[in-house]
């Protein structure tokens, strides 16, 4: 992945973009969403920033997408994976 597409990345996706992983970017790799050898071009708009361990998870099935401003995170069997938000205490 070219760096500047790398960079990119870094700024939009902030880590992990699999649903409720908090990986830092410098822990990701950056993850082809159509993968070049299927025609996916090597570019921000089909990237995502994956840690190693949702990185495995997506080549074995899962599925991540970017709708609108956020990332929706699939299961194998087609489910979304939700993510409870919680509020920190003050």
């Amino acid at each position: 992945m070219p760096p500047h597409i790398r960079r990119a990345a870094e700024l939009r996706d902030a880590g992990c973009v699999f649903a409720g992983c908090q990986a830092p970017t410098w822990f990701c790799d950056v993850h082809h969403l159509l993968h070049w050898a299927h025609g996916g071009e090597t570019s921000l708009g089909n990237s995502a920033l994956l840690c190693e361990r949702h990185h495995t998870k997506v080549h074995s099935g899962y599925r991540v997408q970017r709708v609108g401003d956020r990332w929706r995170t699939w299961r194998p069997d087609g489910t979304e994976i939700l993510i409870a938000t919680t509020r920190l205490r003050t």
